[in-house]
């Protein structure tokens, strides 16, 4: 080899380098982009019907609980309300039952107007320290809540586990208590890999402001399945997260009597609270969206083809020679 090739910048010869792999490369034929659309749309509008219909057989009773859980002595000054810690937080809501709720039943609580996703909260939090006993002094990336006053590390540290919802709830109808199951409303991949097993709560909630609710340290955190929900931070200002599930059916026409510890103080940035009672279907819980874009991309689909199909048979254009379509054919003189 010379020194001229030896020096040459060319890349090796491949046919996948140079695009010469072999493809299929159709023609669209008026034929070929009519039947192509007809198809999408045959399949797309029984699918949409279909997950439309499911979403509309979900029951969900959705009830906004935190300006009605107010004395109205405080309703000017909700806040001064939230934070006494010598007023009695208990709130007895009536919701009534439109549908039967099918079981499994799942209780979800709403916030609206907070922002999970803002930079610096979702940044506050040790993953290694959640995971690792003996990364309790991975404390890095949680301030401002990272030490206690005697500069202990607190565990789990950071400003998403120390804003735990912190509001419970108690459901009865017909004057006898329904269950609300709080296991298995986690991710396992969390329990399992996120969460460790033999890391229990340190200093948690101890000193100056309480953010939200505390962890029980005898428990370790790979079994405190509400932390491990709240600690999933939602992408949106509005969003739902699973407070439990429950096992029973209610009746239609029946009254739910929800008695509700309103601790959790969202009156200090204008956020709003709700409790959401939903069953679910093969599409999961209520979502019209789906079935609605389906239904809208398959109803343009075959609108397109109409429009094609009376193109064609009105003012037709004589096909041209594929063969001209080759890049590299070379010019008739």
């Amino acid at each position: 080899m010379d020194q001229k090739n030896k020096n040459s910048k060319k890349p090796v010869y491949s046919k996948f380098s140079q695009q010469e792999l072999p493809a299929w490369k159709p023609i669209l034929t008026p034929g070929w982009v009519i039947a192509s659309y007809i198809t999408i749309g045959a399949l797309f509008i029984p699918i949409g019907l279909l997950a439309w219909t499911a979403s509309d057989s979900v029951v969900e009773i959705v009830d906004r609980y935190d300006e009605a859980c107010v004395p109205d002595d405080f309703s000017k000054n909700p806040q001064s309300y939230i934070q006494n810690p010598n007023i009695k937080k208990t709130c007895t809501r009536s919701i009534k039952v439109p549908k039967k709720l099918v079981a499994p039943i799942f209780v979800y609580y709403q916030l609206e107007n907070f922002y999970q996703n803002h930079r610096r909260f979702v940044k506050s939090r040790s993953d290694k320290q959640l995971r690792d006993v003996k990364a309790e002094n991975d404390t890095k990336f949680c301030l401002p809540v990272a030490y206690d006053y005697d500069n202990k590390p607190i565990v789990p540290c950071g400003l998403i586990a120390w804003s735990l919802f912190n509001d419970t709830y108690k459901i009865s109808t017909r004057g006898k208590d329904i269950s609300i199951e709080k296991k298995g409303i986690a991710w396992k991949s969390d329990a399992k890999a996120k969460f460790g097993s033999n890391v229990y709560p340190k200093n948690f909630q101890k000193d100056g402001l309480i953010g939200g609710a505390t962890l029980d340290e005898s428990i370790p955190l790979s079994e405190q399945e509400d932390l491990m929900v709240w600690m999933r931070t939602a992408a949106l200002p509005t969003f739902r997260k699973l407070y439990g599930k429950i096992n029973t059916d209610i009746e239609a026409h029946d009254t739910i009597k929800v008695e509700i510890q309103n601790n959790y103080n969202t009156y200090k940035f204008g956020g709003r609270k709700k409790l959401v009672l939903s069953t679910t279907t093969w599409i999961g819980g209520k979502n019209d969206f789906v079935g609605m874009a389906y239904i809208s991309v398959g109803g343009i689909c075959l609108f397109m083809a109409i429009n094609f199909i009376l193109l064609y048979v009105f003012r037709p254009r004589r096909l041209g020679d594929p063969s001209y379509l080759s890049w590299n054919r070379h010019p008739i003189t």
